[in-house]
């Protein structure tokens, strides 16, 4: 297993390269280009600056999160045509800096969708949170000013202004599109990217819709294990493979992680992996919290590190939205103490499990000699 955590670049990010390679046990860093408008090809030399930046902190960059869909890819327009052109060049140009795998996502207009990005926990902590009443109570461009008014200054993956700036004729294209035209649409994008995947070396991973429902009547297409099974069925290539994220499908309790997790790894189509913990109300309602299963969160994190290991998963993660502690000022779920916390107790989990797998074998090793 080989970890790795999320950096939005010097000059968008609290966190620092020198930061995040003094947390014991890091590989490599999750980077992306942010600046590159969305459907434009990232330039080879923008990657390798980037890579040796990295490089140079003692860590890999062999993860990219995200190089986002274009619209008109999503929606089956005559344009698509020339984006995909362009991703399939930005595939090309990210293999020649030895990235293995791109995480995307397939979400019409939005990224993730929380109703606050600082509810207040009793031990004076904050977090990220999704209250139904609230988003479906709210139009979409008071809910945009809200985020980008609570953002602490920082840039949002999936909220850019350029992108939303033009939302109102974005819903009215989406009007009409079903999530069968979506599902359409995703399997053309794939049958044109997925073979430059497969020439380089590199695995599409698709992230779950988040939260794994429709938001504002918008048609989503990754949401639960046979949504899953369906997208890696589209294209039958390990280069079509998922991103399972615990928070983001686990969000609805019908989703059974510890089943999905296991059938897609047994597939051998999770190259990625997000991990983090979510408390559900009975109302639906949930919100993020620390990583540790028996504190507050609904999700069972041993289990699922459990179910990496068993798997012998060798694939990248990278623990996901942590809390805001100890007076940090970042972007909201990406600064950097709970997240640390967080990858300290998933790989506490991690080396449990091999210590106890070695001394069984051990042991194992010792019954046999005495027999």
């Amino acid at each position: 297993m080989k970890t790795t955590f999320r950096w939005f670049g010097r000059d968008d990010d609290s966190v620092s390269l020198e930061h995040i390679r003094q947390i014991p046990g890091i590989d490599g860093v999750v980077g992306a280009l942010f600046d590159i408008p969305v459907g434009e090809v990232w330039p080879e030399s923008r990657i390798m600056e980037l890579k040796e930046e990295i490089n140079r902190n003692g860590m890999s960059l062999e993860v990219i999160e995200s190089v986002n869909v274009h619209e008109d890819i999503k929606l089956g327009l005559p344009s698509r045509e020339i984006y995909i052109e362009n991703y399939k060049q930005t595939i090309r140009n990210l293999a020649k800096a030895g990235v293995k795998v791109i995480c995307y996502n397939f979400m019409p207009i939005f990224d993730w969708t929380r109703s606050n990005l600082a509810k207040e926990l009793p031990d004076g902590s904050t977090v990220l949170a999704y209250e139904k009443g609230k988003i479906e109570s709210i139009e979409a461009m008071v809910l945009i000013e809200q985020m980008e008014n609570s953002s602490n200054g920082y840039s949002l993956p999936g909220w850019e202004p350029e992108r939303l700036k033009s939302i109102k004729h974005l819903f009215q294209l989406y009007k009409d599109v079903t999530e069968e035209d979506l599902f359409d649409h995703l399997q053309y994008f794939l049958e044109q990217v997925i073979p430059i995947a497969e020439e380089c070396d590199i695995k599409m991973a698709i992230h779950p819709d988040d939260p794994p429902w429709s938001v504002f009547g918008l048609p989503r297409i990754v949401l639960s294990k046979e949504n899953l099974e369906r997208i890696v069925k589209l294209i039958d290539s390990p280069s079509n493979g998922l991103t399972i994220c615990s928070g983001s499908l686990g969000a609805n309790p019908n989703n059974d992680i510890l089943d999905i997790l296991g059938h897609f790894l047994k597939l051998k189509r999770v190259p990625f992996v997000h991990i983090r913990n979510i408390k559900i109300a009975a109302n639906g309602d949930f919100e993020e919290t620390s990583h540790r299963s028996t504190e507050r969160g609904t999700l069972d994190l041993y289990e699922i590190v459990k179910k990496l290991h068993e798997h012998d998963f060798n694939g990248y993660f990278r623990p996901d939205h942590g809390r805001m502690i100890w007076g940090e000022k970042a972007r909201p779920g990406y600064g950097l103490y709970d997240r640390a916390l967080g990858m300290m107790y998933i790989l506490g989990i991690w080396d449990s499990l091999e210590k106890n797998k070695k001394s069984m074998k051990k042991g194992a090793g010792k019954n046999v000699a005495i027999n």
